[in-house]
């Protein structure tokens, strides 16, 4: 019976030692509360603030519009440059930006132009997504900074009472240490992840980018260069779209103005 009364007693003692050494994320998170868990955190906001961000601003729809490219194509394919440059003078796109920038080089220097203005819209649109990548790579070696510094107070406070802490104790020590390593690499797995997709949408539409303002280039030199044999002024470098004059009519005036002329000196 004493034997019995003795397994009691120590089965409700481990009961109750197991419940009192129960602890939940928050619990460990408030105890493991310091600089580098503000740090962690503050990190977490700002990634998720970015990756909101570049989901909206990296879209095909947004850089790319169908409208846009829709007009401008159809613009320079009937060779109304005077307002496919009105056009785009007023679109931010990416389109916009660089058949601007084709208008309003001279001619010959139009598809350098339109390349250089292209590739500083890809540039733009990769620095918009490279502080995901940033964070990313900074999370888990802020939290392993914490962790180090956790295992530093752990094993101080073990040295301060003589080598006579429990396992209890150390172990709760570096449970509390972890959890900084847990906290980076749960701030840097989503960044990395929205850069990797954020990276192939901006590549992606980039390289269509290109390749679109590749063929309005094409075809605003093809119609500039019609419209430069054909005598008409259409629309480019300044030039009035308002379409050429007929043979006649030029001959016409010709002949009134020899006309005046020859009756202007008769008279004299």
């Amino acid at each position: 019976m004493a034997t019995g009364m003795t397994l009691a007693t120590t089965t409700a003692g481990s009961g109750t030692a197991s419940g009192s050494g129960t602890f939940g994320l928050w619990a460990l998170f408030s105890q493991s509360f310091d600089a580098f868990t503000v740090a962690l955190i503050a990190g977490s906001i700002v990634g998720i603030a970015l990756i909101v961000r570049c989901a909206m601003e990296v879209r095909e729809k947004r850089v790319l519009p169908e409208a846009v490219v829709s007009n401008f194509k159809d613009l320079a394919e009937r060779g109304r440059l005077g307002e496919l440059r009105d056009d785009a003078s007023g679109d931010r796109t990416f389109l916009g930006r660089t058949v601007s920038a084709a208008l309003a080089a001279p001619v010959g220097g139009r598809r350098e132009a339109a390349e250089l203005v292209a590739s500083e819209q890809c540039a733009r649109l990769f620095r918009a997504i490279e502080p995901l990548n940033v964070i990313g790579n900074l999370g888990p070696l802020v939290g392993l900074a914490g962790t180090v510094w956790g295992m530093i107070l752990a094993f101080t406070s073990l040295g301060e009472t003589g080598g006579q802490a429990g396992a209890a104790d150390l172990s709760l020590g570096i449970s509390k240490a972890l959890f900084h390593t847990l906290l980076g690499l749960l701030l840097a797995i989503p960044c990395l992840l929205a850069y990797g997709l954020f990276r192939g949408m901006v590549d992606r539409v980039c390289n269509r980018g290109m390749i679109l303002a590749g063929e309005i280039v094409d075809r605003i030199e093809v119609a500039a260069a019609a419209g430069g044999s054909n005598g008409n002024g259409a629309a480019v470098n300044g030039v009035s779209s308002t379409g050429p004059m007929s043979a006649t009519g030029a001959a016409m005036a010709g002949s009134g103005s020899g006309a005046s002329a020859g009756a202007g000196a008769g008279g004299r």
